[in-house]
């Protein structure tokens, strides 16, 4: 009897010392994800950073010609199989809307990528030929020469495996890449997503928007030449 009060006793402590742990840990990362973007935001002109109601910052400044750039944090906690993956999103505005379709494209689709804008493109795109299984759709509305031209160049964009979604829109462009993976322990026994950093890398955010930049700038002469049409 008095053995198994004992025992009681001790699960009773042990089980209390676990919840008071994860508390801590999870207020800890809670405090940590608030600067992952302090770096970044000295990339970008006027950068200003606010913060979401899971804690992850949201970086808005413009680069040097003007245009607005939003950089985001997505910790994504639907992954099956496998760890949570923290998303690094960018998204260029353009100044002015430009005459180009929609097309994007996302690898290693699962069909949870809450995130992503190519699942709610209504027209289907045969892929580009990568390593990694990618999802390609369009608003319908690109000449096959453009979607050549988009193709090629997802082709070359999606042979990094951290890319994850690209798309190129009449308003912008959009770019999402792998920023870290969920620590095991954390996600395994307190069922927490907690990604070993306590930054962005500046270098990774700089590739993302050069490749949003290289993504925009595609079409630029199919833009001008249109604009040259109507003007005339």
């Amino acid at each position: 009897m008095i053995t198994t009060l004992a025992f009681s006793a001790f699960v009773a402590v042990s089980c209390g010392w676990m919840g008071v742990r994860a508390v801590r840990e999870h207020r800890a990362a809670l405090a940590e994800r608030r600067g992952l973007l302090d770096d970044a935001a000295k990339l970008l002109d006027n950068g200003r950073i606010t913060f979401g109601p899971d804690h992850f910052p949201v970086l808005v400044g413009w680069l040097g010609d003007g245009r607005q750039a939003k950089i985001e944090l997505i910790a994504d906690t639907m992954v099956t199989r496998r760890l949570p993956q923290l998303w690094l999103r960018v998204t260029l505005s353009e100044a002015r809307q430009h005459a180009r379709p929609t097309i994007g494209a996302l690898a290693r689709p699962t069909g949870a990528e809450y995130y992503s804008l190519v699942h709610d493109m209504a027209e289907w795109m045969t892929p580009p030929e990568t390593e990694a299984s990618v999802l390609m759709r369009g608003d319908g509305s690109a000449t096959a020469w453009q979607v050549e031209r988009v193709s090629a160049l997802f082709r070359s964009l999606f042979a990094d495996p951290g890319l994850k979604e690209a798309v190129i829109t009449a308003r912008g462009t959009r770019i999402i890449r792998q920023a870290a993976q969920g620590e095991p322990g954390a996600h395994k026994v307190l069922r927490q997503a907690r990604f070993p950093l306590t930054a962005i890398p500046p270098e990774l955010v700089s590739l993302a928007i050069a490749e949003a930049e290289t993504l925009s700038a595609l079409l630029a002469e199919d833009d001008s030449m249109i604009s040259a049409c109507e003007a005339a």
